[in-house]
């Protein structure tokens, strides 16, 4: 099995290849960096030292956290001190759904819908988006497989989403490793797994 470190290395090669190999698809040009949640900030320092590499080889690379579109989503819709009020009456799970609707729906503020936004600006042969904070997503505020499904077609700027999971076996990810939780085939994803 490959370290971090290796598959890092392997995903730069692919990056700065002239045609990129990050992917069979043209309209779909985003990969999953895999590892263990609990390597959270190992992983981003991990990420920082990619993205200098990749600026030093002509790339320019943008980093998105999750966690803060999750929490412009939230503003944007509502105030956080309501959503605290709602939870502290109603339920959790019933601020989950709230929430979920916030971040799925175009008439709120759907996470997709930041994403290009963020990214309107960049171009294929230039840039790169690192999508990381994902965790902030769980656990189940927003599905990353629904995320990179809405944003098929709709940009074609290289685009990699740090996930904190597990992969099961050639074909499924278990998004931070949670058990109970069902694991994912990695053919909802239709991207390559690093």
């Amino acid at each position: 099995m490959e370290s971090a470190s290796e598959r890092l290395n392997r995903l730069e090669k692919d990056l700065v290849a002239n045609p990129i190999r990050i992917s069979a698809y043209h309209d779909l040009p985003f990969v999953i960096f895999c590892y263990p949640p609990q390597e959270e900030f190992s992983m981003r320092k991990e990420m920082l030292m990619l993205k200098t590499r990749l600026e030093h080889l002509g790339k320019r690379v943008h980093l998105i956290s999750l966690g803060e579109l999750f929490w412009e989503a939230v503003r944007q819709c509502d105030s956080i001190e309501n959503i605290v009020s709602l939870e502290k009456k109603l339920s959790f799970e019933k601020v989950s759904e709230t929430l979920r609707t916030y971040l799925s729906d175009a008439d709120f503020a759907a996470l997709p819908d930041l994403v290009l936004e963020r990214i309107k600006d960049c171009t294929p042969d230039e840039d790169v988006v690192f999508l990381y904070r994902a965790a902030a997503m769980a656990p189940g505020f927003y599905r990353m497989s629904v995320l990179l499904n809405e944003l098929q077609g709709k940009t074609s700027v290289p685009l990699i989403l740090f996930y904190p999971g597990r992969k099961e076996g050639e074909t499924q990810l278990r998004f931070m490793e949670m058990e109970g939780r069902q694991a994912i085939s990695s053919y909802n994803y239709r991207v390559r797994i690093y």
